[in-house]
């Protein structure tokens, strides 16, 4: 019986992969199709994030740089990080790291089951676009300043793609990691998480390195900023499950009383 229940999950698993295989390939024409409708301006990139590192299988326009066997960017590992939650996202301004202005569209590959494999992205350079809508408003008088757009890190390598999230994030900081406190490294541990670095395989011993600690140091701080944040996750799922009239005050939840 054990035998075949065995057998009949490696069948199942097989078929799966079969299935996933067959989207890959019937989507890889559709990529220069829709780049070659778009004109000179767009890129469409088709990932299997079976490979992350190397999830780029076809590729058409260059907008950031891709080329096949190209690792995911920041966005890919933000959907393996969300697994079979991930969404499509639609529509996104961005900016790439040499200043290009970039709408973008990512929609997520499924499987019969409904996991999460893939990805099929549309990117459009809008630079010359923003660049006329800038010099039209002088023009007009206006003079309006475009609001900040993220910077998303698109490479190739995805070490290089994971130490630009690095950078980004001892930016905001404004400060070295020896000069955060604890606090401060947890919430630089739980970021990166939140952005799907750890997804991605050697991304602790990377961080490690680059931070100046032991692999043994990072893990946990890993750990114990994902243990942190489920229990927030709980504890705000308590507060919402409380009926109308029972939440109680600092005061009263406090284990001491009045100072």
């Amino acid at each position: 019986m054990e035998a075949q229940r065995s057998e009949s999950q490696r069948s199942e698993s097989q078929r799966v992969e079969s299935e996933r295989d067959a989207i890959v390939a019937a989507l890889a024409p559709v990529v220069d199709g829709l780049a070659a409708t778009f004109g000179p301006m767009c890129e469409v990139v088709l990932h299997d994030y079976r490979q992350p590192e190397a999830s780029v299988v076809a590729v058409a326009g260059s907008v950031t740089g891709r080329a096949v066997g190209g690792a995911m960017s920041e966005i890919g590992m933000r959907i393996v990080a969300r697994g079979d939650e991930a969404g499509d996202e639609l529509n996104y301004v961005t900016r790439t790291r040499a200043g290009g202005l970039v709408k973008a569209s990512t929609m997520v590959l499924r499987d019969s089951t409904g996991t999460v494999f893939g990805a099929l992205c549309v990117n459009l350079d809008v630079t010359a676009v923003s660049d006329a809508h800038a010099l039209l408003g002088a023009l007009a008088g206006l003079g309006s300043t475009p609001a900040d757009v993220p910077v998303t890190a698109f490479g190739n390598d995805i070490d290089s793609v994971v130490d630009a999230i690095l950078d980004a994030h001892q930016l905001r900081q404004n400060g070295s990691w020896a000069a955060l406190d604890r606090a401060g490294r947890l919430e630089l541990f739980r970021g990166l998480d939140a952005r799907g670095v750890f997804a991605v395989r050697r991304a602790v011993e990377q961080v490690a390195q680059r931070l100046g600690i032991s692999r043994a140091s990072a893990y946990s701080y890993l750990s114990q900023a994902r243990a942190d944040g489920a229990k927030a996750s709980d504890q705000a799922a308590t507060g919402a499950a409380l009926p109308e009239g029972s939440a109680m005050t600092t005061d009263q939840t406090s284990s001491g009383g009045p100072a």
